[in-house]
């Protein structure tokens, strides 16, 4: 056994990628930094995924690794992170994507926190338009015979979103997405995605159709505009139990510039009674876009960079200094 980044240069002769560093770590997968190499000193900024050993040897997540690539790789969309290679090292498997150069929905909430400032109502409802662009269009994708994939995304929550420092919002991982014929799942019988940003279908075990991913997102408004996530509580089955049964609360009682035609978007994407909710993505969406552009001149990707560099005090790079992370033993590393 040896540790993947210990296969670097086996990595580097086969596939032309050089790793840099980890950004990010679940409990499946890990997410780095890095490089694709060409010809003539090539160099593109790219994130590769990669499935941990672990699981790595399970059939059905192996096939969900695949069949998520295989579905990101036609969804071409500027909210979408892209995916441009499905790799194998070793029968470890690896996800070559678009790298962005921001935060994640998380780690801007958490800045806002520290600062114990709120974050501008008209930036929580761009960010949510263009959560909702993206999902509309992945909703609408059809397969290359027309049939319609039927993707449901099923974990939107702040750190599968992220903001680019250009302003740019792009979704992210649809490792337990829910697609025709792609995705191993076994809906109704476990419940898929993040206890505290589940629509009351998937709380359930029920069923879902795309109207699922339409109440989390009305949640992470909720969350961007409050701080908090109202539905959260001490333990998973009280936390499924609020969104289930906790009363909606008028939300301009929490926060006094939520005015009521803002009100009135959180209250249809928050209805429980997914007949009575937004139907699509693309009413939820033409919605926020007529409470930010009606009146005339409203929030740009501009805009929310600017806002977000001055957030995180971010400098542009003015020559970079990166170099391959050294192919150490690590133990917080998967192996091969």
């Amino acid at each position: 056994m040896c540790d993947f980044v210990a296969t670097l240069p086996k990595l580097s002769a086969e596939v032309p990628y050089e790793l840099v560093r980890k950004i990010a770590a679940g409990g499946m997968g890990i997410v780095y930094e890095g490089f694709q190499i060409g010809a003539g000193g090539f160099r593109k900024q790219v994130a590769i995924k990669l499935i941990r050993e672990e699981y790595s040897a399970i059939p059905e997540f192996q096939k969900n690794f695949i069949g998520e690539a295989r579905l990101v790789a036609d969804l071409i969309h500027t909210n979408i992170v892209q995916t441009y290679h499905l790799g194998q090292l070793n029968g470890q498997y690896f996800m070559v994507m678009e790298y962005v150069r921001g935060v994640n929905l998380e780690q801007f909430l958490d800045s806002h926190l520290r600062q114990t400032r709120p974050i501008p109502v008209d930036l929580c409802a761009f960010i949510v338009s263009r959560i909702a662009r993206g999902l509309a269009y992945a909703h609408k994708k059809r397969d290359a015979e027309g049939r319609p994939l039927g993707i449901v995304h099923r974990d939107i929550g702040p750190k599968n979103v992220m903001v680019a420092y250009e302003g740019d919002v792009k979704l992210t991982d649809f490792g337990i997405a829910k697609a025709l014929d792609l995705m191993y799942n076994v809906e109704g019988e476990v419940i898929a995605g993040k206890d505290e940003y589940l629509s009351p279908e998937q709380a359930s075990c029920a069923i879902t159709d795309a109207r699922a991913d339409l109440f989390p997102l009305g949640i992470l408004l909720t969350e961007l505009l409050l701080g908090e996530n109202i539905f959260r509580d001490t333990s998973s089955s009280r936390t499924r139990e609020n969104i289930l049964t906790k009363p909606i609360p008028q939300f301009a009682t929490l926060r006094s510039d939520i005015d009521p035609p803002l009100e009135a978007i959180i209250q249809k994407a928050l209805t429980r009674d997914r007949e009575q909710r937004y139907q699509t993505a693309d009413a939820l969406l033409h919605d926020l876009e007529v409470y930010l552009y009606s009146e005339g001149y409203g929030p740009t990707n501009e805009k929310l960079g600017k806002y977000l560099k001055a957030l995180m005090h971010y400098q542009e790079p003015h020559a970079p200094t990166l170099s391959p992370v050294a192919p150490a033993a690590s133990p917080d590393l998967p192996t091969t």
